[in-house]
């Protein structure tokens, strides 16, 4: 067991790396891939939106935003600590499902943010940990 976490610390920067890619195109088998459980959401204005412009629509993309929260559909939310936008970690299988429950929101339909999606799941190294419970 003491061997273990070395070899999962040497690990992490492959599943890391991996992760983003497709197992086929990657040429990661698929039970390397992991599934997604859920879909981080960040988002900053775009270029040109001024602050003014957001403001006017925060008082509906709060209320809106609590809505999802109070659903299960967003999972936990943040600020960046930049100031430059928002992240959140969206209860979603998949990143079209995510983009389709952030698309409701008022700032999205203004068409005042970007959003990326990065689809996230369980660390696939810790499978080292116990190799016979998946197999």
């Amino acid at each position: 067991m003491k061997f273990m976490i070395p070899l999962l610390a040497a690990m992490l920067p492959v599943a890391s790396v991996a992760q983003p890619q497709s197992g086929a195109a990657s040429g990661i088998p698929a039970a390397a891939i992991p599934p997604t459980t859920a879909v981080l959401v960040i988002e900053t204005p775009r270029q040109g939106v001024t602050p003014q412009q957001i403001m006017a629509v925060i008082p509906d993309e709060i209320q809106a935003t609590v809505k999802l929260y109070l659903d299960g559909k967003i999972r936990e939310w943040y600020s960046r600590g930049d100031g430059r936008g928002v992240i959140f970690l969206v209860e979603a299988k998949s990143e079209d499902e995510a983009r389709g429950i952030m698309e409701t929101l008022p700032l999205a339909k203004a068409h005042l943010m970007n959003s990326e999606y990065i689809p996230v799941g369980p660390l696939m190294p810790l499978r080292a940990l116990n190799p016979a419970a998946f197999q």
